[in-house]
């Protein structure tokens, strides 16, 4: 990782959807390039393309074809293929699946060369993308395998930090998926982010029930004592503050969120669906667990508002935001802990 500004590579996701053009509405901005030298991988075609499209003339960038070209005074695209390509703005294809891997499979590349010091992915198509190359039901699970770790998703605003312990899994499988063991690890994996990615010394982390009103001690399916008070007890036993299981309703309804740096949901839909409602537009969704830095927009591809000219670029540009910030926060956690005091027992004289 680089001692100066942080290199920041930039996947273009679906070409189709509004990916593109929140990604050059973010760069455009001029005080950007003074925080973090940005590297957007797809081509000089494509960018100049949604460039002409949007209206964004004065949008300069540096195209390169290898790394030792980088202007770290400007954006730079590196340049992942030469064609030129059918952009069909809002329609899925097999072709913005195809660019999607392109890229994605560039930048990935070059994170594990340690080219780029972190990783920002715009949103894809999880059907369209499908090949012989990705066979995963969404980034976390790509990444996940190529780049080390076990990945936990963890949507972020300024005020809310939710992972789940079961990501993109249906609804149906769910309750077999959860264990006490793997909940258990995930609190650890939340932990360890929060102390590290985001530098909080003791978080406060707060478990969400499976059923409804937590199970209402039994009544209403027994997971919850059985399986999920368990491995908040060993946690807690460990000497984190975990607590729980909560209600998932009262626990948003009533603003209990609003007392702990993280939050630990079931399933996908049960930590989203709050999280989305209350920081939409705002948050950042972070792949923690990964040996690197990994943040993307908390929206989809927008193929009902892509080539309209109407897209918030706010989530993505907290995007690249919160990557600085853990890129930052884990290099600062990595030198206090470089050479920790020895513990010695000190023996007391008679």
């Amino acid at each position: 990782m680089s001692d100066e500004k942080i290199i920041l590579g930039i996947s273009q996701g679906d070409i189709n959807g509004i990916g593109l053009e929140v990604i050059l509405k973010t760069l455009i901005e001029p005080g950007l390039s003074e925080i973090c030298t940005p590297i957007l991988f797809s081509s000089q075609k494509t960018v100049a393309y949604y460039r002409k499209v949007l209206g964004l003339e004065e949008f300069n960038f540096n195209p390169i074809r290898d790394f030792t070209q980088v202007n770290t005074k400007k954006p730079n695209v590196f340049v992942c293929y030469e064609e030129e390509i059918n952009i069909e703005m809002g329609k899925s294809s097999d072709i913005g699946g195809k660019y999607a891997l392109i890229s994605l499979e560039k930048a990935t590349e070059a994170l594990l060369n340690k080219n780029i010091d972190a990783l920002v992915t715009a949103p894809i198509n999880k059907h369209n993308i499908q090949s012989p190359e990705f066979n995963f039901v969404g980034h976390t699970e790509y990444l996940g395998a190529k780049l080390g770790g076990e990945p936990l998703m963890l949507l972020c605003s300024e005020d809310l930090r939710i992972a789940v312990v079961t990501g993109h899994v249906p609804v149906k499988d769910v309750a077999e998926k959860i264990t006490t063991e793997k909940i258990y690890t995930k609190i650890n994996q939340l932990h360890k982010s929060l102390v590290e990615d985001f530098g909080i010394r003791k978080p406060k982390i707060a478990v969400l029930g499976l059923n409804p009103h937590a199970g209402d001690n039994g009544v209403i399916g027994t997971e919850d004592k059985d399986i999920i008070l368990p491995a908040v007890q060993k946690a807690s036993g460990e000497n984190k503050m975990v607590y729980g299981p909560y209600p998932a309703d009262g626990f948003f309804g009533n603003a209990t969120y609003t007392q702990f740096d993280g939050v630990l949901a079931m399933y996908h839909d049960q930590g989203l669906i709050p999280f989305k409602t209350l920081a939409f537009n705002n948050g950042v969704n972070f792949t923690a667990g990964l040996n690197f830095v990994r943040t993307s927009p908390d929206h989809g591809t927008g193929y009902e508002i892509a080539g309209k000219n109407i897209a918030k670029e706010d989530s993505f540009k907290k995007a690249i935001y919160a990557a600085i910030d853990i890129c930052k926060n884990r290099k600062l956690y990595a030198k206090i802990n470089e050479n920790p005091l020895q513990h010695t027992n000190i023996r007391k004289e008679r």
